[in-house]
């Protein structure tokens, strides 16, 4: 049996960022992943000057791709607005594994099947023991499975549905595109250039307001690869086949703590309400929770951001299109 202070279940960014701070804090740690790092991840890689500061980078020293777009432009119902601040991308192959590195944690490559609780922690399948344990495994999470899903349901009107697609391409427009309520799409597309000839496309969508217009995701996905040939950002010789997945958008009751257990990132449903963004809450809420654990104190969010972009119509826009459905609610809690 391996017995350790901290268990983290997934070791993506909110993984990676609450081991590398708990060995900060001077606490042992062990991350399990049923995957091999690097491994392929669909994302469009969205990169905010806030998560830079979160992980104290220096992005002159970062070994791979990392763009800087200066300008954002958003289209929302015919119109194009320009938004001036800089943002970044990655690769999340190159970029998750460079994070669980980094950590310097250990590793073990393990699927979780079952977890119990124990007179002084928590024991997985038998093999692993330790005294608190952190949920890192996204939207699937094992750990909310098991521990959480009782008291945190999830709400399915803030299920997101995405189609999205990640290739190597040598792009000529340098800038971000985000398309708002194309054809009636409850949600958005995109257009990300990645350094060194790579470009990720998609579209997400509110998944019961996309089913209450009998839309399909795979419709707007045909939508958006017409807009990309019209405007000449992609030719249209490439060929594009998306994948899709779903996750949760943050908003009312989310049960993160539960004893010595923790959820950060999609396991907690903290993708941002504007462009449903996950790295940035998933590294500040990775953090936190190592805090939390290392000094024994409140583990909140109140510093997670709802929102990637700090202002503009796409962001009130999406915020009142998400309203529209929203029931009643009340603020994070801890059980």
């Amino acid at each position: 049996m391996r017995k350790t202070n901290v268990i983290i279940v997934g070791g993506g960014p909110g993984g990676a960022s609450c081991a590398w701070q708990l060995r900060r804090r001077g606490l042992d740690c062990l991350v399990l992943d049923k995957a091999v790092f690097p491994r392929p991840k669909l994302c469009g890689g969205w990169v905010t000057p806030e998560l830079v500061a979160d992980l104290e980078m220096d992005i002159a020293a970062y070994p791979h791709r990392f763009l800087t777009f200066e300008v954002t432009r958003a289209h929302l119902f015919g119109i194009g607005l320009t938004m001036r601040s800089p943002q970044h991308s990655i690769r999340r192959v190159e970029f998750d594994d460079w994070l669980l590195k980094r950590s310097g944690a250990e590793v073990v490559t393990h699927q979780v099947k079952r977890i119990e609780r124990t007179a002084h922690g928590y024991r997985i399948d038998d093999r692993f023991e330790c005294d608190a344990l952190v949920g890192a495994g996204g939207t699937s999470c094992p750990v909310y499975r098991s521990l959480f899903r009782e008291h945190n349901p999830r709400a399915r009107w803030l299920q997101v549905a995405a189609l999205e697609q990640e290739l190597p391409y040598t792009w000529e427009d340098p800038d971000c595109h985000l398309w708002f309520f194309e054809k009636g799409l409850p949600g958005y597309s995109w257009c990300v250039p990645k350094q060194d000839g790579y470009l990720n496309l998609g579209v997400g969508a509110m998944s019961q307001q996309l089913q209450n217009k009998n839309g399909s995701i795979h419709r707007h996905w045909e939508h958006l690869v017409d807009s990309l040939h019209r405007r000449r950002l992609v030719d249209d010789s490439v060929v594009l086949e998306p994948q899709g997945y779903s996750y949760y958008l943050r908003d009312g009751v989310q049960t993160i703590r539960h004893e010595n257990a923790f959820l950060v990132g999609d396991a907690a449903g903290l993708a941002t309400r504007d462009l449903a963004e996950g790295i940035g809450p998933a590294v500040r809420s990775g953090i936190l929770a190592a805090d939390a654990i290392a000094d024994g104190g409140e583990y909140s969010l109140d510093s997670v951001s709802r929102y990637s972009l700090s202002a503009g119509l796409p962001r009130r826009a999406l915020a009142f299109l998400l309203s529209r459905r929203r029931p009643a609610t009340s603020a994070v809690e801890t059980v």
